[in-house]
């Protein structure tokens, strides 16, 4: 059993020299010239902390304190390279693994790291064996910091074919906000997102309460063709497709059922002067020279309707029955069900074909709201009564989405006058007001026709 011994001891003594490897080989002299020659090819500062070669538990080479660029754009905290010892005096070395840990990406720098890639070979010419093969990535604690949000931290994991191809990749949010895992197919890359309790960190803010996605990723673009999503108490899917040569396109059509209409206008910012919850069908499509341009660029068309909620800052009963000189301004139209058709494109809204009613309340029409949300349009109210004649009026929206305007239009104003004049208040104001909105929509309309 002495030989037993012998190789104890011998694996002691090899597992003791490895440990104490760091600290008698160090590779910090070499860390101006690799500083250099990276610089070089990246054409930005590159600076190296420190470059350290261990033995257990397995080979391997550490770097420490790398930042890239003169903003240190590009930070990493530690990478650890594991090589394939036998491949060294191959013509192609294997890495078995590169491990980055505390990676910091930001905006300035995604938009250079294209320019850093190597050029693929040229058409015709010989391919030839790559001087280094890495088999496996793994991200640990990264961060991509973007000009309005960030994404991550995240640890990511890629696989690598031998070919070189990817082999399969995942993200992961710390928090498990968000897993997205890809897959090779032929020339293309399926994609399956699953979120939950997560915001995008572009774009609008919308929370999603859960988000199931998949679809295919080319080169050119992107299709997903199942999207379902759970957010503000109700649901939407759909599908969506990106393009990203010569700018970004989008198009796509989705179902929204139920959802909470003030948390979906806040996550927009736009002002919450409504609640409810909606139903629509929208088809959209945008063509932009960059992703910040989209929603600026954005062209929708869709039939809504939101069921028992609150118009806030205006109160249509008020100024259709002439109760004040305040445009019904700083009150709220409660109503049962609002529909209509909403058609955006490049910023303007137009809300055709409206529909409120709200207990004795009935009104229609038409509002436009422009690109800086100011309110322009029209609309017809009626106001049924048991003891008193139904009141008709004509109102003229103005304002602004945060402060909205309606009065009366001056036939309606003018009837109401003439009606009060004769036949009294209440009764004579009715149908006053019911007349000059009579004689105002035949002219209006003899006038257009003109035209």
């Amino acid at each position: 059993m002495k030989w037993l011994k012998w190789v104890g001891a011998a694996l002691g003594v090899i597992v003791l020299i490895l440990a104490a490897v760091p600290f008698f080989i160090t590779l910090d002299d070499y860390i101006p010239a690799i500083e250099a020659e990276v610089s070089a090819r990246l054409k930005e500062p590159v600076v190296i902390g420190s470059l350290r070669v261990a033995g257990l538990p397995l080979p391997h080479l550490t770097i420490t304190g790398i930042t890239v660029g003169r903003a240190q754009d590009i930070k990493v905290g530690k990478v650890t390279v594991t090589p394939d010892l036998w491949t060294l005096l191959d013509a192609t070395k294997v890495i078995k693994s590169i491990e980055i840990d505390g990676l910091v990406v930001t905006h300035r720098a995604v938009d250079r790291i294209p320019a850093w890639l190597p050029p693929g070979a040229k058409a015709g010419e010989p391919s030839q064996p790559p001087a280094v093969r890495i088999k496996a990535i793994k991200l640990d604690d990264a961060v991509i910091k973007l000009q309005d949000g960030m994404i991550g931290p995240f640890d990511a994991r890629l696989n690598v074919a031998h070919d070189g191809g990817l082999e399969s990749a995942s993200i992961i949010y710390r928090d498990g906000a968000l897993k997205v895992l890809v897959k090779p197919q032929q020339s293309s890359y399926l994609v399956d997102i699953n979120a939950r309790g997560w915001t995008p960190p572009v774009g609008p803010r919308f929370y999603f309460e859960e988000l199931v996605a998949k679809g295919v990723v080319t080169m050119k673009g992107a299709s997903f063709s199942d999207i379902s999503a759970q957010l503000y108490g109700g649901a939407v899917t759909g599908r969506l497709v990106l393009g990203w040569q010569k700018g970004v396109q989008l198009k796509g059509s989705a179902n929204v059922s139920s959802v909470e209409i003030a948390p979906l206008l806040k996550a927009l910012d736009k002002p919450q002067n409504m609640s409810g919850r909606i139903n629509a069908r929208p088809v959209f499509s945008a063509q932009a020279a960059t992703p910040a341009q989209i929603l600026d660029l954005l062209r929708l068309d869709t039939p809504f309707s939101v069921d028992e909620g609150v118009l806030h800052g205006v109160d249509i009963r008020k100024a259709a029955t002439f109760a004040g000189e305040d445009g019904g301004k700083g009150g709220e139209t409660r109503f049962d069900k609002l529909r209509g058709q909403l058609n955006i494109d490049r910023g303007t809204r137009r809300l055709t074909r409206l529909d409120i009613v709200s207990g004795s309340l009935a009104a229609d029409g038409n509002v436009t709201i422009s690109p800086q949300d100011a309110l322009s349009g029209r609309l017809n109210t009626s106001i049924k009564a048991a003891s008193v004649a139904a009141m008709s009026a004509a109102l003229n929206v103005s304002g602004t989405l945060e402060s909205p305007l309606l009065y009366p239009t001056g036939g309606t104003m003018a009837g109401a006058v003439a009606g009060t004049a004769v036949l009294g208040p209440v009764i004579g104001t009715a149908i006053g007001a019911r007349v000059g909105q009579w004689f105002e929509n035949l002219f209006g309309k003899k006038e257009e026709e003109k035209k």
